[in-house]
């Protein structure tokens, strides 16, 4: 037996007793050292629901490989692993052009299968990742955020001596931040509305920091020319202001999900014309070949200490106390980044 958090409706989760995992052939199961809440787990947990009753949350962890299938005998036991979450049809038109990400008919652990907020997690081979000895378990369930990060970047064109703006410092944000950097901006900015979060940010190398509840983000930086605009934040104000503040050809890049309507006023769309600015998406992380370049990237840059994770985790919890952990973040009680939660035996 083991213990898993359960969802059934929104609001309502639940530490249970199950049993373990019956992996098939072509699975492994992975005995879970970290996983962590994603942005997307709190709507799915406390507002949206499950898209079954009971259904085991999250899909960024690592842990250690403890049972192997007869058809997945390129992994081992002992194998220090994280996962790619989506499962692709592999059979659609989006996944024939290896756009996993906008496969029409695609499972994904954490949400529409059992995930990994629990002792054990049964996965398919093809989505086990192998983490190097110099990654903890700890960065290794951030992998996921730091490929989303990437994903989101490299939608923006980034291109050696731009000056990127990167609205939102949560996981993702605070990875972006890195990634900008290291992909060869000549100036990084981070905007957030909380002070603890810019500080941390300018720890990760961020050139300038602005507080746009305080600050008039438009102001500071209207002799900039920023090239790209990443919004991690899903929040409308600050998609529109991602537009007001871009330069002529910019790129802007929605990733952040905000479940909220974005109305644009005059001067934005005008400014959307007039600079020639492109208006993009970015949805999760996914490439060709499977799960994609972004998460050998981000996993090799982390292994080599070029990108920093511990700065980003702002609280641990021990598994029994996740659905008191929920309620904190229903009530707004908690200031986080990356929350991580821990199993055990």
């Amino acid at each position: 037996m083991m213990k898993a958090v359960k969802l059934y409706e929104p609001g309502n989760l639940k530490v249970e007793e199950i049993e373990v995992p019956i992996i098939d052939q072509h699975e492994v199961l992975i005995k879970v050292k970290a996983v962590g809440i994603c942005g997307s787990d709190i709507p799915r947990a406390l507002v949206k629901g499950a898209y079954y009753k009971g259904l085991t949350l999250g899909h960024e962890f690592a842990g250690e490989i403890v049972e192997v299938g007869e058809e997945a005998q390129e992994w081992q036991i002992g194998d220090r692993v994280t996962i790619a979450p989506l499962v692709p049809c592999n059979t659609c038109e989006y996944c024939q052009k290896g756009k996993y990400g906008l496969c029409d008919t695609y499972n994904y652990y954490g949400s529409r299968t059992d995930g990994a907020m629990a002792n054990y997690i049964k996965v398919g081979k093809e989505n086990v990742l192998k983490i190097d000895d110099t990654i903890s378990y700890d960065a290794g369930a951030m992998v996921d955020p730091a490929a989303n990060a990437v994903h989101g970047l490299w939608r923006g064109e980034i291109a050696k001596g731009d000056t990127v703006v990167i609205f939102g410092l949560g996981a993702i944000g605070m990875f972006a931040v890195q990634y900008a950097r290291e992909l060869g901006a000549k100036e990084v900015i981070a905007i957030d509305i909380f002070d603890e979060k810019l500080e941390i940010a300018q720890v990760l190398g961020a050139d300038l920091t602005v507080n746009s509840l305080t600050e008039n983000v438009q102001d500071i930086l209207a002799n900039k020319q920023i090239n790209v605009v990443l919004d991690t934040s899903g929040s409308p104000i600050a998609q529109e202001q991602g537009i007001l503040i871009a330069g002529k050809m910019a790129r802007v890049v929605l990733l952040g999900i905000s479940n909220q309507a974005l109305t644009l006023s005059a001067k934005a769309v005008d400014q959307i014309m007039r600079y020639e600015i492109s208006l993009k998406g970015s949805w999760n992380s996914f490439s060709n070949p499977f799960p994609g370049k972004e998460w050998s990237y981000a996993i090799e840059s982390m292994a080599t200490g070029r990108i920093k994770t511990e700065e980003i985790i702002s609280h641990r919890f021990d598994l029994d106390e996740t659905p008191e952990i929920f309620m904190k973040l229903k009530n707004k009680e908690l200031a986080f980044n990356k929350i991580l939660i821990y199993p055990g035996e």
